[in-house]
């Protein structure tokens, strides 16, 4: 991963620019887009903003931000539009038939990578570079030191404008394929939304059981911290496709999430989610895995259990 500081990003844009030269437009101003352009505004940048819907750029222009006219000013002001969208269809309804020649598109919206790539060949048709980003961090940590972003798109056009998307986030750049950075930033949601549903099971189980969330914070994050050790431990294992028992089986595996399933149940507490959880290990053990490691359910999930 580029660990390159937004503030240094700033600076090389800068430097290459000049700070009076530094044109940004960002087109969607929901909380991450208004994030985005208070933090051009922050490095010195000179910014256009543009909304659908009025009246959420007011505190931006005052902080010297210029308000278009519509999008086709927004689009022709700056070579470099960041666009901060609900998904890609609202690309396609926002831009419309606006003129794109020479204009070079950064797509920070969130979307599948199928339709990122779709979106990057209508930009292509339309005379527009296209870069595809997914940003790793919420609006509170655009512009701050640790925010990252995948970005993947044509390699010269990424650096071209790789110092300006560092100003937001640290860029970490995943190829020339549009719909890799959408690829990798999923798979970190697959992650992130799997743990925090877990966070409100446990939660809601604590409370059923007179605790409170404080009171299980200490474990929880103790346990999301050793996360990762057991992630590295498994990759190069998984990788190799070696999936030996030795020092887990799904079986056991398989016992302990029954418990858990249980205590969620004895608890009055929904079981949906746990329940689902329980019946891939079932189908593992079933399987004839029992005695190899769990990791065996990634097989499962891919459809090719039996190899």
């Amino acid at each position: 991963m580029n660990q390159v500081s937004t503030t240094q990003g700033a600076q090389g844009a800068q430097g290459a620019q000049g700070a009076q030269d530094a044109k940004v437009t960002i087109v969607g101003l929901g909380p991450m887009g208004r994030a985005m352009a208070a933090a051009y505004l922050d490095a010195g940048y000179q910014v256009t903003v543009w909304n659908r819907s009025p009246g959420k750029d007011a505190d931006l222009v005052a902080r010297g931000a210029r308000r278009a006219a519509g999008i086709g000013e927004a689009v022709a002001v700056s070579r470099l539009t960041v666009l901060s969208l609900i998904d890609v269809e609202a690309l396609y309804g926002t831009l419309g038939d606006t003129d794109l020649t020479g204009r070079v598109l950064a797509n920070l919206s969130s979307d599948v990578p199928d339709k990122a790539r779709a979106a990057a060949r209508w930009a292509e048709e339309r005379g527009a570079a296209y870069l595809t980003g997914g940003v790793n961090v919420p609006p509170t940590g655009i512009g701050q030191q640790g925010a990252s972003v995948f970005v993947s798109g044509p390699k010269e056009v990424y650096e071209e404008h790789r110092a300006a998307l560092d100003v937001l986030a640290a860029t970490d750049y995943r190829g020339a394929d549009p719909g890799h950075a959408q690829l990798y930033y999923q798979l970190n949601m697959i992650l992130f939304w799997t743990a925090y549903t877990g966070w409100y099971q446990a939660v809601a189980v604590a409370r059923a059981n007179g605790l409170t969330a404080a009171d299980i914070l200490p474990y929880a994050g103790a346990t999301a911290d050793s996360m990762r050790g057991f992630y590295a431990g498994a990759a190069p294992l998984i990788d190799a496709e070696e999936h030996g028992g030795e020092y887990e089986r799904l079986a056991m595996c398989a016992a302990s999430v029954e418990h858990v399933l249980h205590t969620a149940a004895d608890s009055g507490v929904d079981t949906g989610i746990l329940a689902a959880h329980a019946a891939l290990y079932r189908r593992g053990v079933e399987a004839g895995f029992g005695a190899d490691s769990s990791s065996r359910l990634i097989g499962i999930l891919g459809g090719t259990s039996a190899t």
